[in-house]
């Protein structure tokens, strides 16, 4: 069995999960005082950070195994649920690529990560370019209209 604990949580002004609107929150994320201040030295190098995060609030009878409709919205077509980013997924786990603003001792200030208060994070690793995907990126166009206006 794999066991995690929580390397910190998110504090927030959204406390309801909400679809859009994610772009300009700014949030900090408060990491526990079980790590020293070294866990973050030279985390303000880097413009950006990946967050890895547990989906807390979704209820088990919520989960999503096979395919359904993103955001339930019929008008786009039945997907799996490893081919979208939707919260109801088998192990609740999120990510999101968060710009850094500034840290201070524990807490790492970050804008456009969406998770509301209380979020569990699990995991912060800095984004490299070398770590980014070579060539184009594609994708259907049902999710540019789905994200139209998450950011």
């Amino acid at each position: 069995m794999i066991k995690m604990e929580p390397i910190g949580y998110v504090a927030s002004e959204r406390s309801e999960v909400k679809d859009d609107h994610w772009g300009m929150v700014q949030s900090k994320i408060l990491v526990n005082h079980s790590f020293s201040e070294e866990s973050l030295f030279e985390i303000e190098s880097f413009s950006h950070v990946e967050v890895i995060f547990y989906f807390h609030e979704v209820e088990e009878d919520k989960i999503i195994i096979g395919a359904r409709h993103p955001r339930n919205n019929e008008a786009y077509p039945l997907t799996g649920i490893f081919a979208q980013r939707g919260k109801n997924r088998p192990n609740r786990l999120g990510l999101t690529t968060a710009r850094i603003i500034k840290r201070e001792g524990l807490t790492l200030f970050v804008e456009n990560l969406d998770c509301i208060d209380g979020t569990p994070v699990l995991d912060i690793k800095p984004v490299m370019k070398e770590f980014l995907p070579k060539g184009s990126i594609t994708q259907p166009t049902w999710s540019h209209e789905l994200m139209k206006h998450y950011w």
